[in-house]
């Protein structure tokens, strides 16, 4: 895996190199998933993946044979919801993915044009009183839920000081979409820049900038829990590509 990451061969392995590893990996990831369930869903084996195909492979047997109202309704619920991700992701509104298309309604936060939906969604799932706000109670109440009705922990104290001062920005006491957005996908955050910045920094011995082979096996224990290596899955398959 260290000779892979090091692009231009040179024996180091560069922050920009590791970053570029890091996304190669999440892209492989998100693919390797649609990959595995796509037979799943085309039916017909036409290579596309109708929104009727998915409707009936995913809610076919629920709606149909469910009685419990409770559960019929949260699946009545999902239903248009998924619909919904479904037409924003169908872009030339044939209403049957490509497979790039179904990669977008899996994984909406990888895609540009879906993050609207990603938004609302988030909006959607912690907005208890449906104001079409999430103000600092409902952001906590996503996180811990306090049944004992006691002292609230110091971490969620620090919580609601990050609400008060990061999530909050236009200081109305709640979270626009707008907020929401900066907080679930912030655009000026590169989380493979970031992990690759942590990877080095930890195991960069003598601080330059750049890592050898020894330095990456010396901390072996870091890499195996990154994303750098899909969490050790990486170490166990067969590499071809």
């Amino acid at each position: 895996i260290v000779d892979r990451i090091d692009d231009d061969k040179d024996g180091y392995i560069t922050t920009e190199e590791l970053k570029n590893w890091i996304k190669r990996v999440q892209k492989r990831y998100i693919y390797e998933n649609v990959a595995k369930v796509w037979k799943d869903y085309d039916l017909n084996k036409d290579n596309k993946i109708a929104w009727e195909e998915y409707k009936q492979a995913t809610y076919g047997y629920y709606l149909e044979e469910f009685q419990d109202a409770t559960d019929q309704h949260s699946f009545k619920k999902m239903l248009p919801r998924d619909e919904r991700r479904f037409k924003t992701a169908d872009l030339d509104g044939d209403l049957a993915a490509t497979r790039e298309e179904f990669t977008a309604f899996l994984h909406p936060e990888e895609f540009e044009h879906m993050k609207n939906i990603v938004v609302l969604e988030t909006l959607e799932d912690i907005d208890k009183n449906e104001d079409g706000f999430v103000d600092q109670d409902e952001y906590i109440a996503d996180m811990f839920a306090n049944e004992e009705g006691g002292p609230e922990p110091d971490w969620v104290i620090t919580e609601r000081e990050q609400f008060a001062d990061f999530r909050d920005l236009n200081k109305d006491g709640k979270m626009d979409k707008e907020e929401i957005q900066h907080w679930i996908l912030p655009q000026d955050y590169d989380h493979a820049l970031a992990e690759a910045r942590h990877l080095v920094y930890e195991s960069d011995v003598d601080k330059d900038q750049k890592l050898t082979k020894e330095e990456v096996l010396d901390n072996w224990n870091m890499f195996v829990g990154s994303q750098a290596t899909n969490y050790g899955e990486d170490l166990t398959r067969n590499h071809d590509e």
